[in-house]
């Protein structure tokens, strides 16, 4: 497994806020709709996906410093035996077959007591269930593809292509049949359960099936109504209007745009929420032109709010 905190760049005391900042970085230079056929680039950003994954919430990172590479199993304990009653499944790894641990079957043909009898030949039996977990890159979530998982089973490597429906969510769990553990006495192996988590992108978030992109303005475009191209979850531009006298916080809707429900179908809108912007430094001109608009402008907007 990889040193997450080296994958990201920065050292193991960094804050969150510079975790953050790492990663955003990162997926912006390495993300597939900006390097769509580097190899290298798309590896670059899974492997940073899945470090802020980790990084990026304090829980899992407190595991992960503790307990590195097995941190994914830290809660999970040893079955222990105490003076409660003995399973003998527990004892001897699965079903456990009396006459094959004592030497015959009790009664059976002629016998009597322990001896004698027939063997009686343990049921076939499923093998049990492996559950692991994934990180999927946030476009790969919006519109399904498939997607490589490692797995490491009686010391072999081994590499799944794994199908990603659209739509899926963190917390979905996705079922290879037959992947599992191998089956006993002939029985079928268990399957695998894979816990998808879908990376945080750059500058999408998701909200239900809605997917939400923050868009500065500057004063005058709020004001005056402008048109400005915004990018959407399929990589392409559209070009959207800005009415006049958009406020900040203003949520303007591109239909069709977001994540598809995996039950219904149905797709969810992209929302573009509008942020104004206000420069840090104005020139003397520019100060001049807003001290002349603050005379002309209606009254404060908080007039009589909270009264």
């Amino acid at each position: 497994m990889h040193d997450y905190y080296k994958t990201l760049g920065v050292s193991r005391s960094a804050s969150q806020d510079e975790i953050r900042k790492a990663y955003k970085k990162l997926a912006r230079e390495n993300h597939p709709d900006v390097k769509p056929d580097d190899k290298a680039a798309s590896e670059r950003f899974k492997q940073a996906a899945e470090a802020y994954d980790v990084l990026g919430d304090s829980d899992k990172r407190k595991q992960y410093d503790q307990f590195g590479s097995a941190y994914r199993h830290a809660g999970e304990g040893g079955r222990s035996y105490g003076t409660g009653p003995i399973d003998l499944g527990d004892l001897f790894g699965g079903q456990v077959d009396l006459g094959d641990i004592l030497g015959g079957s009790f009664g059976g043909g002629g016998g009597g007591g322990f001896g004698g009898g027939r063997r009686a030949q343990p049921r076939p039996q499923k093998g049990r269930d492996i559950r692991t977990s994934m990180v999927v890159p946030f476009h790969v979530a919006a519109h399904g593809g498939h997607h490589e998982i490692t797995l490491n089973r009686v010391g072999k490597t081994e590499r799944l292509d794994v199908k990603i429906p659209p739509g899926v969510r963190s917390g979905s769990v996705i079922r290879l049949a037959e992947q599992g553990d191998p089956g006993l006495s002939g029985g079928p192996p268990g399957d695998l359960l894979i816990t998808v988590d879908v990376a945080p992108h750059p500058y999408f978030r998701r909200k239900g099936n809605n997917v939400l992109l923050d868009v500065p303005l500057t004063i005058t475009e709020a004001a005056l109504g402008t048109k400005i191209d915004v990018p959407t979850l399929s990589g392409d531009q559209v070009t959207l209007t800005i009415p006049p006298g958009t406020s900040s916080g203003t949520k303007l809707r591109l239909r069709g745009k977001g994540f598809p429900d995996p039950k219904t179908k149905q797709t969810g809108d992209q929302l573009v929420v509008i942020k104004i912007t206000v420069p840090r430094e104005s020139s003397d001109r520019a100060r001049e032109l807003l001290e002349e608009l603050a005379t002309v402008l209606p009254e404060s907007p908080r007039e009589d709010l909270w009264t």
